[in-house]
C-alpha cells in the first residue's frame, strides 16, 4: 500500500515542481505503531500528551484570547490574528489529521510513505469513514449503505490505488443492472462501455475501516469531536471540550460544514477559515427501508430517479453486496432541492417532519416505479437520517490548500469535485505536500503556499455525487445522434 500511495501522491504535485524525500525520518516503524481506538488517549505519556511537555498548557490555553461565540463565527473567520510559527519543525514531527473520511486516511498513508507519524482524530463511534457510511441492524441482520453508493475510477492514478483495493479483496466490481429511472417505471440501464462501477466488500464502511490494518505510523482516535486547536509554544495543541489531545507540528482538516468552520472561527487561520467558509454544501435524506418481498415492477438494482421532487436515487442494498436474503434492504436518497425544502437541526429532527419526510419519500418511491398510490408494500424496517451537509456545491479546483505560516491544510473532494477519486486524490496531495514541507520548507516557507486565495465556481454532477466517466443515458444517446448526423 505504501508504494503505491507514494507514487501516487509523487505525480499528483509535480505541477508544483516538489522534490521527493531522500530516505524517511523515521526507519524504525516498531517504536511507533499506536492504535487508540477510544478518546482516553490521555493515559498515555510523552509527545501525544500537552501537559508533559509544558505543565502550565492548561492554564494557559484557558487564556487564549480567541473565544468560540458560535454567533460571531463569521466575524472571527475572517477578523482574527494570522498564527505564524517561527519555532523549528520538531525532528520527528507529527501531524493531526482531523476526520476519518477517505481524504483523512489517505492523507495519513500518504504521510507514511514518506515517513511522517500522523493520528487521526475521529468522530465516528461504529467505524471510520465519513461518507463511507454502512449502518448494520441486529439482530435482523439488515445492512444499508446509507452515504455513498457506489464509485467509479477515471483518474490514472486512482485507478491505481483502486486496482490495490482489489488485489487485497477491499472492493470488488458492482455489475448489477444500474442506470436511470424516468416517472412511471420506465428503467434504462447504463451501457456496457460505461466505466466499471465498484463497491466495497461487506458495505462501504469496511473499505475504510480496512485502510489503516497495515499502517505503522498512523495512530487512530475515535469517536472524538476536536472542539479546539490553538497554537501554543511552536505547536499547535488539540482538545476535546477542554480535555487536551495532544500536540502536534502541522493540522490537516479533513472534514467540512459547520463544525469545521467553527473549529476554525477562532484558531488563528483567517486564511484557511475564509477557503472553509466559501464552500456551499448540499442537504440530502436518506431514508433505510427494509421490505419482505421485492418491490412491484423491479428489474435494476440501483436508479438515479429522475423527474421526482422527493426522490434521486434507490438502490437496493441487499441486491448490491449480494446476501441475497429477505429483507430486501433499500436506500432512497432525497433530491438536493427536497434536503432544502425540509432541512432542521440534523441532530434533532423533529417527529413532524420525520414522518412528512418519510410519507414523501415512499409515495416518491411509488410515482416512479409507477405504482398506484398506496400500493407500495409496508416497509418492516425504515430508518431516517438528514445529511445536513452532504455534498459540495462549488470548488476550487486545487488539489489541497495549505498555509506554511500556520502550519495547517485542508483536504476533501470538494477541492475537486464530489467524489471518492477527488477526496483519495486531495488526501494524497495534501499529505506529500506536507511531507515536503516538514522536509524543505522552513527556509522559504511561503513557497508552500497553495489554495489560500482561489475563487470557488459552481459544480456539477447528480443529487448523490460525481462519477466520473459515467455519462447520462440521455447524453449518451444524444451524443451517438449527432455523431450520425
Amino acid at each position: 500500500m505504501a508504494t503505491s500511495l507514494m507514487s501516487l501522491s509523487s505525480s499528483f504535485l509535480q505541477p508544483l515542481k516538489l522534490k521527493t524525500l531522500s530516505k524517511p525520518r523515521n526507519t524504525d516503524l516498531s517504536t511507533t505503531r499506536k492504535i487508540i481506538t477510544t478518546c482516553d488517549s490521555q493515559k498515555n505519556t510523552g509527545k501525544s500528551n500537552p501537559s508533559s511537555r509544558n505543565p502550565n498548557f492548561q492554564k494557559r490555553r484557558n487564556s487564549s484570547k480567541y473565544g468560540t461565540s458560535r454567533r460571531s463565527i463569521l466575524k472571527k473567520s475572517f477578523l482574527q490574528e494570522q498564527v505564524t510559527f517561527t519555532a523549528r519543525i520538531s525532528d520527528d514531527p507529527h501531524v493531526a489529521i482531523i476526520g476519518g473520511g477517505m481524504a483523512g486516511l489517505v492523507c495519513a498513508l500518504n504521510l507514511e510513505a514518506r515517513g511522517v507519524q500522523s493520528t487521526v482524530f475521529d468522530t465516528g463511534i461504529h467505524g471510520l469513514g465519513g461518507r463511507l457510511g454502512t449502518r448494520i441492524i441486529e439482530p435482523q441482520g439488515l445492512i444499508f449503505d446509507h452515504a455513498a453508493q457506489f464509485f467509479t475510477a477515471d483518474d490514472s492514478r486512482f485507478i491505481k490505488l483502486v486496482d490495490g483495493w482489489l488485489e487485497k479483496g477491499l472492493v470488488r466490481e458492482w455489475k448489477g443492472a444500474v442506470g436511470e429511472l424516468e416517472v412511471g417505471g420506465s428503467f434504462s440501464q447504463f451501457p456496457s462501455s460505461s466505466p466499471p462501477r465498484y463497491i466495497a466488500v461487506n458495505g462501504m464502511l469496511s473499505l475504510a475501516d480496512s485502510l489503516l490494518l497495515e499502517s505503522q505510523m498512523v495512530n487512530l482516535v475515535r469517536p472524538c469531536w476536536i472542539s479546539k486547536l490553538e497554537p501554543l509554544n511552536g505547536m499547535w495543541h488539540l482538545s476535546e471540550n477542554g480535555t487536551p489531545r495532544g500536540q502536534f507540528d502541522v493540522i490537516v482538516i479533513a472534514h467540512n460544514g459547520k463544525c469545521a468552520n467553527r473549529l476554525l472561527s477562532a484558531s488563528g487561520l483567517p486564511l484557511v477559515a475564509k477557503q472553509m467558509k466559501k464552500l456551499d454544501l448540499s442537504s440530502i435524506w436518506a431514508l433505510l427501508a427494509a421490505f419482505d418481498d421485492p418491490l412491484p415492477t423491479v428489474n435494476f438494482e440501483g436508479a438515479f430517479v429522475k423527474g421526482v421532487e422527493s426522490l434521486s436515487w434507490m438502490g437496493n442494498n441487499s441486491a448490491k453486496l449480494g446476501n441475497g436474503r429477505n429483507p430486501h434492504c433499500w436506500t432512497f436518497f432525497s433530491t438536493a432541492a427536497y434536503g432544502k425544502q425540509n432541512k432542521v437541526p440534523q441532530e434533532n429532527i423533529p417527529t413532524v417532519t420525520a414522518e412528512k419526510v418519510r410519507a414523501g419519500m415512499l409515495q416518491g418511491v411509488e410515482i416512479a416505479l409507477g405504482l398506484p398510490e398506496g400500493s407500495l408494500p409496508k416497509p418492516v424496517y425504515t430508518r431516517l437520517q438528514l445529511w445536513g451537509a452532504a455534498l459540495p456545491k462549488n470548488t476550487p479546483a486545487v488539489p489541497c490548500i495549505f498555509d506554511p505560516q500556520g502550519r495547517a491544510g485542508i483536504c476533501g473532494d470538494w477541492l475537486l469535485g464530489s467524489n471518492l477519486e477527488s477526496a483519495a486524490l486531495s488526501g494524497a496531495a495534501l499529505g506529500n505536500h506536507i511531507a515536503e514541507f516538514l522536509q524543505n520548507g522552513e527556509a522559504n516557507p511561503e513557497e508552500f503556499a497553495i489554495g489560500l486565495h482561489d475563487r470557488l465556481s459552481p459544480l456539477d454532477g447528480h443529487d448523490i455525487g460525481q462519477f466520473p466517466g459515467l455519462t447520462s443515458v440521455g447524453e449518451k444517446e444524444e451524443a451517438n445522434a449527432y455523431q450520425v448526423l
